[in-house]
């Protein structure tokens, strides 16, 4: 339940391209997050996640690590706030966490913020 697999990672090129190039995706920000999400036809998983971080903000790749992995801990605790809805309606999602600010965010904020990301993605859930 608890756990972020290889499955659950969103690395297809295509499927990224899409997401941020075509009118299909919706996006919301919740700072220091901003969320790009898109409803996918057929997956494996209910939830496929893509987290970036831009080397612009962060030049060095130990803190866009660190950044990355606050995000991926705070989803991997909070993802059945998300996964549970999407598999009771049969839906599957590719999200995208783009990190906005240029300063560390302690992670108990991080999972305030990302708690409140995924219950907002799941109440925008089409019937």
């Amino acid at each position: 339940m608890y756990t972020l697999r290889k499955a659950e990672r969103l690395n297809s090129k295509i499927l990224i391209g899409k997401m941020f190039e075509s009118g299909t995706s919706k996006s919301f920000s919740i700072f220091p997050i901003r969320i790009v999400y898109m409803p996918l036809e057929e997956a494996k998983q209910p939830a496929s996640i893509l987290i970036s971080v831009s080397k612009r903000k962060f030049k060095r790749a130990v803190r866009r690590n660190r950044v990355k992995r606050q995000i991926r801990e705070a989803y991997r605790r909070n993802k059945h706030l998300l996964t549970d809805e999407l598999l009771r309606r049969g839906q599957c999602l590719a999200i995208a966490f783009i990190y906005l600010s240029d300063e560390f965010v302690t992670t108990s904020e991080l999972v305030d913020k990302m708690k409140t990301a995924l219950l907002r993605i799941s109440e925008t859930l089409p019937e």
